[in-house]
Protein backbone atom coordinates (compact mmCIF):
# COMPACT_ATOMS: atom_id res chain seq x y z
CA UNK A 1 0.00 0.00 0.00
CA UNK A 2 1.14 3.89 -0.66
CA UNK A 3 1.55 6.11 1.98
CA UNK A 4 1.42 9.93 0.88
CA UNK A 5 3.19 11.85 3.16
CA UNK A 6 5.05 15.29 2.97
CA UNK A 7 8.34 13.23 3.32
CA UNK A 8 7.01 11.50 -0.21
CA UNK A 9 5.71 8.88 -1.46
CA UNK A 10 6.39 5.59 0.08
CA UNK A 11 5.13 1.61 -1.03
CA UNK A 12 4.91 0.04 2.43
CA UNK A 13 3.99 -4.06 3.19
CA UNK A 14 2.74 -5.39 6.93
CA UNK A 15 3.58 -8.58 8.47
CA UNK A 16 2.58 -11.43 8.53
CA UNK A 17 1.52 -11.11 4.73
CA UNK A 18 -1.51 -11.93 3.63
CA UNK A 19 -2.74 -12.53 0.24
CA UNK A 20 -5.41 -9.64 -0.64
CA UNK A 21 -4.20 -7.36 2.41
CA UNK A 22 -6.67 -4.98 3.29
CA UNK A 23 -5.30 -3.95 6.25
CA UNK A 24 -2.52 -0.90 6.61
CA UNK A 25 1.17 -0.70 7.54
CA UNK A 26 0.48 2.90 8.68
CA UNK A 27 -2.49 4.76 10.64
CA UNK A 28 -3.62 8.26 11.19
CA UNK A 29 -1.20 8.89 13.91
CA UNK A 30 2.02 8.33 11.61
CA UNK A 31 0.59 10.76 9.12
CA UNK A 32 -0.43 13.40 11.63
CA UNK A 33 3.38 12.40 12.85
CA UNK A 34 4.93 13.26 9.77
CA UNK A 35 2.47 15.90 8.83
CA UNK A 36 3.46 18.02 11.93
CA UNK A 37 7.10 17.34 11.46
CA UNK A 38 7.33 18.74 7.81
CA UNK A 39 5.19 21.90 9.22
CA UNK A 40 7.77 22.30 12.03
CA UNK A 41 10.77 21.75 9.39
CA UNK A 42 12.16 18.66 12.13
CA UNK A 43 14.34 16.86 12.14
CA UNK A 44 17.32 19.70 11.52
CA UNK A 45 20.19 18.68 9.11
CA UNK A 46 22.25 17.87 12.13
CA UNK A 47 19.32 16.21 14.36
CA UNK A 48 20.22 12.66 15.69
CA UNK A 49 16.54 10.83 15.61
CA UNK A 50 15.07 8.39 18.11
CA UNK A 51 11.95 6.04 17.04
CA UNK A 52 10.12 4.14 19.07
CA UNK A 53 7.50 1.44 18.27
CA UNK A 54 7.43 2.09 14.56
CA UNK A 55 5.34 -1.29 13.71
CA UNK A 56 6.58 -1.44 10.10
CA UNK A 57 9.25 0.92 9.97
CA UNK A 58 6.55 3.66 8.51
CA UNK A 59 8.31 6.40 10.17
CA UNK A 60 12.01 5.68 9.85
CA UNK A 61 11.18 4.91 6.05
CA UNK A 62 10.01 8.44 5.61
CA UNK A 63 12.80 9.64 7.70
CA UNK A 64 15.27 7.94 6.69
CA UNK A 65 17.26 10.39 5.21
CA UNK A 66 17.97 11.74 8.82
CA UNK A 67 19.76 8.21 9.52
CA UNK A 68 17.39 7.49 12.35
CA UNK A 69 17.49 4.63 15.36
CA UNK A 70 15.02 2.71 15.71
CA UNK A 71 14.04 0.59 18.46
CA UNK A 72 11.64 -2.17 18.95
CA UNK A 73 10.34 -5.45 21.04
CA UNK A 74 9.06 -6.86 17.58
CA UNK A 75 11.14 -9.41 15.30
CA UNK A 76 8.15 -8.48 12.65
CA UNK A 77 8.40 -4.85 12.68
CA UNK A 78 11.82 -4.83 12.59
CA UNK A 79 11.84 -7.55 9.18
CA UNK A 80 9.42 -5.52 8.11
CA UNK A 81 11.53 -1.73 8.20
CA UNK A 82 14.13 -3.99 6.16
CA UNK A 83 11.33 -4.97 3.68
CA UNK A 84 10.10 -1.98 3.00
CA UNK A 85 13.49 -0.29 3.15
CA UNK A 86 14.60 -2.67 -0.12
CA UNK A 87 11.27 -1.94 -1.77
CA UNK A 88 11.74 1.70 -1.69
CA UNK A 89 15.16 1.48 -3.28
CA UNK A 90 16.75 2.29 0.71
CA UNK A 91 19.85 0.32 1.83
CA UNK A 92 19.75 -1.33 4.97
CA UNK A 93 22.27 0.86 6.81
CA UNK A 94 20.12 4.07 6.37
CA UNK A 95 18.40 3.26 9.38
CA UNK A 96 20.42 1.52 13.17
CA UNK A 97 17.44 -0.92 14.02
CA UNK A 98 18.04 -1.89 17.98
CA UNK A 99 16.00 -4.34 20.43
CA UNK A 100 14.24 -3.27 23.19
CA UNK A 101 16.30 -4.38 25.66
CA UNK A 102 20.02 -2.74 23.51
CA UNK A 103 21.34 0.08 25.76
CA UNK A 104 20.86 3.23 23.44
CA UNK A 105 24.05 4.11 21.80
CA UNK A 106 24.07 7.93 22.14
CA UNK A 107 22.28 11.15 22.77
CA UNK A 108 19.04 12.07 21.02
CA UNK A 109 17.96 15.79 19.95
CA UNK A 110 14.58 14.77 18.69
CA UNK A 111 12.24 11.11 20.05
CA UNK A 112 9.67 9.83 18.15
CA UNK A 113 7.01 7.42 20.43
CA UNK A 114 4.41 5.55 18.95
CA UNK A 115 2.68 4.50 21.88
CA UNK A 116 2.42 0.73 22.35
CA UNK A 117 -0.94 -1.49 23.65
CA UNK A 118 1.46 -2.30 26.81
CA UNK A 119 2.07 0.53 29.44
CA UNK A 120 4.62 -1.09 30.83
CA UNK A 121 6.99 -1.09 27.51
CA UNK A 122 6.20 2.86 27.43
CA UNK A 123 7.30 2.79 31.15
CA UNK A 124 10.50 0.45 30.68
CA UNK A 125 11.41 3.34 27.33
CA UNK A 126 10.56 6.12 29.04
CA UNK A 127 13.08 5.20 31.70
CA UNK A 128 15.99 4.02 28.85
CA UNK A 129 15.59 7.34 27.67
CA UNK A 130 17.37 8.88 31.14
CA UNK A 131 21.05 10.12 29.93
CA UNK A 132 20.03 9.33 26.29
CA UNK A 133 18.76 13.00 25.58
CA UNK A 134 20.59 16.05 24.34
CA UNK A 135 19.77 19.51 25.74
CA UNK A 136 16.67 20.43 24.99
CA UNK A 137 15.76 17.76 23.16
CA UNK A 138 12.21 17.16 21.76
CA UNK A 139 10.36 14.32 22.86
CA UNK A 140 6.70 13.45 20.77
CA UNK A 141 4.61 11.12 21.70
CA UNK A 142 1.74 9.32 18.69
CA UNK A 143 -1.36 7.61 18.98
CA UNK A 144 -5.13 7.08 18.15
CA UNK A 145 -7.60 8.98 20.60
CA UNK A 146 -9.03 5.56 21.84
CA UNK A 147 -5.52 4.19 22.76
CA UNK A 148 -4.47 6.99 25.05
CA UNK A 149 -5.64 6.53 28.36
CA UNK A 150 -5.00 8.60 30.92
CA UNK A 151 -2.33 6.42 32.31
CA UNK A 152 -0.08 7.61 29.21
CA UNK A 153 -0.13 10.81 29.96
CA UNK A 154 0.54 10.21 33.89
CA UNK A 155 3.47 8.08 33.30
CA UNK A 156 4.87 10.36 30.89
CA UNK A 157 4.79 13.35 33.41
CA UNK A 158 5.73 11.02 35.99
CA UNK A 159 9.39 9.91 34.11
CA UNK A 160 9.96 12.67 32.14
CA UNK A 161 8.28 15.58 33.19
CA UNK A 162 5.22 18.21 31.62
CA UNK A 163 3.30 17.40 28.43
CA UNK A 164 0.99 19.57 26.45
CA UNK A 165 -1.47 18.23 23.09
CA UNK A 166 -2.06 18.56 20.10
CA UNK A 167 -5.48 19.02 18.90
CA UNK A 168 -6.44 15.93 17.50
CA UNK A 169 -6.71 14.83 13.52
CA UNK A 170 -9.11 11.95 12.34
CA UNK A 171 -8.66 10.50 15.70
CA UNK A 172 -5.07 11.18 16.31
CA UNK A 173 -3.28 12.94 18.78
CA UNK A 174 0.43 13.98 19.52
CA UNK A 175 1.62 14.24 22.64
CA UNK A 176 4.78 16.35 23.20
CA UNK A 177 6.39 15.87 26.49
CA UNK A 178 9.39 18.33 28.10
CA UNK A 179 12.17 16.38 30.01
CA UNK A 180 13.17 17.95 33.23
CA UNK A 181 15.97 16.45 35.50
CA UNK A 182 13.94 14.85 38.05
CA UNK A 183 15.55 14.98 41.89
CA UNK A 184 14.45 11.66 42.82
CA UNK A 185 14.00 9.65 39.50
CA UNK A 186 11.91 6.72 40.23
CA UNK A 187 13.67 3.01 39.49
CA UNK A 188 12.99 0.93 36.67
CA UNK A 189 10.48 -2.03 38.08
CA UNK A 190 11.99 -4.30 35.62
CA UNK A 191 12.19 -6.78 34.90
CA UNK A 192 9.07 -8.07 37.48
CA UNK A 193 9.12 -11.20 39.23
CA UNK A 194 6.63 -13.64 40.98
CA UNK A 195 6.59 -17.21 42.13
CA UNK A 196 4.88 -20.33 39.97
CA UNK A 197 1.29 -21.45 42.04
CA UNK A 198 2.17 -25.09 43.06
CA UNK A 199 5.65 -24.94 41.90
CA UNK A 200 9.44 -23.73 43.46
CA UNK A 201 9.80 -21.56 40.20
CA UNK A 202 10.42 -17.99 40.67
CA UNK A 203 9.40 -15.87 37.08
CA UNK A 204 11.05 -13.46 35.43
CA UNK A 205 9.24 -11.26 33.24
CA UNK A 206 10.58 -8.19 31.36
CA UNK A 207 8.08 -5.28 30.67
CA UNK A 208 6.36 -6.30 27.22
CA UNK A 209 5.71 -10.06 28.44
CA UNK A 210 1.59 -10.45 28.39
CA UNK A 211 0.07 -10.64 32.11
CA UNK A 212 3.37 -9.87 33.37
CA UNK A 213 2.44 -9.88 37.00
CA UNK A 214 0.84 -13.14 37.38
CA UNK A 215 -0.08 -16.11 35.89
CA UNK A 216 -3.12 -15.66 33.07
CA UNK A 217 -6.13 -17.72 33.78
CA UNK A 218 -5.53 -19.32 30.17
CA UNK A 219 -2.49 -20.22 30.92
CA UNK A 220 -2.94 -21.63 34.41
CA UNK A 221 -5.90 -23.59 32.45
CA UNK A 222 -3.09 -24.84 29.82
CA UNK A 223 -0.38 -26.07 32.04
CA UNK A 224 -3.34 -28.26 33.86
CA UNK A 225 -3.40 -30.17 31.21
CA UNK A 226 0.02 -30.47 29.47
CA UNK A 227 0.86 -33.81 28.22
CA UNK A 228 3.65 -35.92 30.27
CA UNK A 229 5.56 -39.14 29.71
CA UNK A 230 6.46 -38.79 26.13
CA UNK A 231 9.82 -39.46 26.88
CA UNK A 232 12.52 -38.56 24.48
CA UNK A 233 11.01 -35.70 21.69
CA UNK A 234 11.01 -32.35 20.61
CA UNK A 235 8.82 -30.05 22.33
CA UNK A 236 8.45 -26.10 20.73
CA UNK A 237 6.57 -23.40 23.20
CA UNK A 238 5.37 -21.28 20.26
CA UNK A 239 4.68 -17.79 21.21
CA UNK A 240 6.59 -18.66 24.11
CA UNK A 241 5.93 -15.50 26.48
CA UNK A 242 7.85 -16.12 29.50
CA UNK A 243 7.80 -19.47 28.75
CA UNK A 244 6.19 -20.83 31.59
CA UNK A 245 4.41 -23.32 29.29
CA UNK A 246 7.91 -25.34 28.04
CA UNK A 247 9.04 -24.50 31.60
CA UNK A 248 6.17 -27.28 32.92
CA UNK A 249 6.41 -28.95 29.23
CA UNK A 250 9.91 -29.22 30.28
CA UNK A 251 9.53 -30.52 34.21
CA UNK A 252 6.64 -32.77 33.13
CA UNK A 253 8.55 -34.50 30.15
CA UNK A 254 12.50 -34.78 31.80
CA UNK A 255 13.73 -36.34 28.67
CA UNK A 256 12.61 -33.62 26.38
CA UNK A 257 14.23 -31.27 24.42
CA UNK A 258 12.47 -27.83 24.49
CA UNK A 259 12.15 -25.21 22.50
CA UNK A 260 10.93 -21.36 23.14
CA UNK A 261 10.29 -19.02 20.70
CA UNK A 262 8.64 -15.85 19.96
CA UNK A 263 8.61 -12.70 18.21
CA UNK A 264 9.24 -10.54 21.29
CA UNK A 265 12.81 -9.87 22.43
CA UNK A 266 12.13 -9.48 25.78
CA UNK A 267 9.69 -12.39 25.76
CA UNK A 268 12.48 -14.63 24.88
CA UNK A 269 14.84 -12.84 27.32
CA UNK A 270 11.86 -13.95 29.77
CA UNK A 271 11.96 -17.54 28.84
CA UNK A 272 15.64 -18.19 28.66
CA UNK A 273 16.19 -16.77 32.41
CA UNK A 274 13.24 -18.85 33.47
CA UNK A 275 13.90 -21.61 32.27
CA UNK A 276 17.81 -21.44 33.38
CA UNK A 277 16.69 -20.77 36.85
CA UNK A 278 14.75 -23.71 36.51
CA UNK A 279 17.04 -26.10 35.42
CA UNK A 280 20.93 -24.45 35.30
CA UNK A 281 22.79 -26.67 32.40
CA UNK A 282 21.03 -29.95 33.03
CA UNK A 283 18.30 -29.74 30.43
CA UNK A 284 18.50 -28.70 26.66
CA UNK A 285 16.52 -26.11 25.21
CA UNK A 286 16.66 -23.45 22.41
CA UNK A 287 15.57 -20.07 22.51
CA UNK A 288 14.47 -17.42 19.20
CA UNK A 289 13.33 -14.85 18.26
CA UNK A 290 11.77 -15.36 15.29
CA UNK A 291 8.70 -15.06 12.82
CA UNK A 292 6.85 -18.29 14.10
CA UNK A 293 8.18 -21.26 12.74
CA UNK A 294 10.13 -20.04 9.77
CA UNK A 295 13.61 -21.00 10.80
CA UNK A 296 12.56 -24.41 11.97
CA UNK A 297 13.53 -27.68 9.95
CA UNK A 298 10.26 -29.17 8.39
CA UNK A 299 8.81 -32.50 9.96
CA UNK A 300 11.23 -31.30 13.25
CA UNK A 301 9.31 -31.22 16.23
CA UNK A 302 6.79 -33.77 17.98
CA UNK A 303 5.02 -31.48 20.19
CA UNK A 304 3.86 -27.96 19.87
CA UNK A 305 2.12 -25.78 22.32
CA UNK A 306 0.58 -22.92 21.60
CA UNK A 307 -1.68 -19.62 23.12
CA UNK A 308 -1.57 -17.69 20.00
CA UNK A 309 -2.30 -14.34 20.06
CA UNK A 310 -5.48 -12.46 18.87
CA UNK A 311 -4.18 -9.16 18.49
CA UNK A 312 -1.17 -6.88 16.58
CA UNK A 313 -0.62 -4.07 18.64
CA UNK A 314 -4.48 -2.70 19.10
CA UNK A 315 -5.62 -4.58 15.84
CA UNK A 316 -7.72 -7.85 16.89
CA UNK A 317 -7.98 -10.54 14.36
CA UNK A 318 -6.57 -14.10 13.32
CA UNK A 319 -3.76 -13.36 11.35
CA UNK A 320 -1.47 -14.07 13.56
CA UNK A 321 -2.56 -17.43 14.40
CA UNK A 322 -3.30 -18.64 11.14
CA UNK A 323 0.45 -17.88 10.48
CA UNK A 324 1.15 -19.84 13.47
CA UNK A 325 -0.89 -23.10 12.79
CA UNK A 326 0.50 -23.18 8.95
CA UNK A 327 3.83 -23.09 10.45
CA UNK A 328 2.69 -25.57 12.97
CA UNK A 329 1.46 -28.09 10.31
CA UNK A 330 4.93 -27.74 8.51
CA UNK A 331 7.21 -27.99 11.29
CA UNK A 332 5.69 -31.46 13.06
CA UNK A 333 6.61 -34.61 12.44
CA UNK A 334 4.13 -37.49 11.00
CA UNK A 335 2.09 -38.48 13.93
CA UNK A 336 3.06 -35.36 16.20
CA UNK A 337 0.52 -32.95 17.45
CA UNK A 338 -0.51 -29.73 18.04
CA UNK A 339 -1.76 -28.77 20.86
CA UNK A 340 -3.78 -24.92 21.39
CA UNK A 341 -5.76 -23.22 23.54
CA UNK A 342 -7.83 -20.23 22.77
CA UNK A 343 -10.91 -18.38 24.42
CA UNK A 344 -13.88 -19.95 22.96
CA UNK A 345 -15.36 -17.15 20.96
CA UNK A 346 -12.49 -17.15 18.63
CA UNK A 347 -13.23 -20.99 17.40
CA UNK A 348 -9.83 -22.02 16.93
CA UNK A 349 -11.32 -25.98 15.84
CA UNK A 350 -12.91 -24.84 12.74
CA UNK A 351 -8.85 -23.37 11.45
CA UNK A 352 -7.81 -26.45 12.97
CA UNK A 353 -9.70 -28.73 11.26
CA UNK A 354 -9.05 -26.97 8.01
CA UNK A 355 -5.27 -27.15 7.70
CA UNK A 356 -4.99 -30.73 9.95
CA UNK A 357 -8.73 -32.35 8.46
CA UNK A 358 -9.63 -32.65 12.11
CA UNK A 359 -9.04 -32.02 15.89
CA UNK A 360 -10.02 -32.51 19.20
CA UNK A 361 -11.28 -31.38 22.75
CA UNK A 362 -8.85 -31.81 25.21
CA UNK A 363 -10.27 -30.27 28.03
CA UNK A 364 -12.90 -27.00 28.27
CA UNK A 365 -14.25 -24.52 30.67
CA UNK A 366 -16.46 -22.02 30.24
CA UNK A 367 -13.89 -19.46 28.82
CA UNK A 368 -11.13 -21.40 27.51
CA UNK A 369 -10.70 -24.43 25.24
CA UNK A 370 -7.69 -26.29 24.76
CA UNK A 371 -7.73 -28.13 21.24
CA UNK A 372 -5.44 -30.79 19.70
CA UNK A 373 -4.74 -32.11 16.22
CA UNK A 374 -2.28 -34.85 14.87
CA UNK A 375 -0.44 -34.55 11.84
CA UNK A 376 -1.48 -37.45 9.65
CA UNK A 377 0.87 -40.10 7.90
Amino acid sequence: MQLIAPQGAFDLIRLPLRRNELLQPFDAADEYLLTHLAEQGLPQPDSRVLIMNDSFGTLALALSDHRPDAVSDSFLSRQATQINLERNGKTQDAIRLLHSLETLPEAYDLVLIKVPKTLGLLEHQLISLRGHLRPDAQIILAGMVKMLPASVWQTVERLLGPTTTALARKKAKLIFAQAIALENPPPSPYPVRYRLENTDFWIVNHANVFSRDSLDIGTRFFLEHLPSGLGPCEIVDLGCGNGVVGLIAAQKNPEATVHFVDESYMAVASAKENFAAAFGNDRKATFQVGDGLKAFESESADLILCNPPFHQQYLQGDQIALSLFKDARRVLRRDGEFWVIGNRHLHYHQTLERLFGGCAVVAANPKFVIHKTRKKR
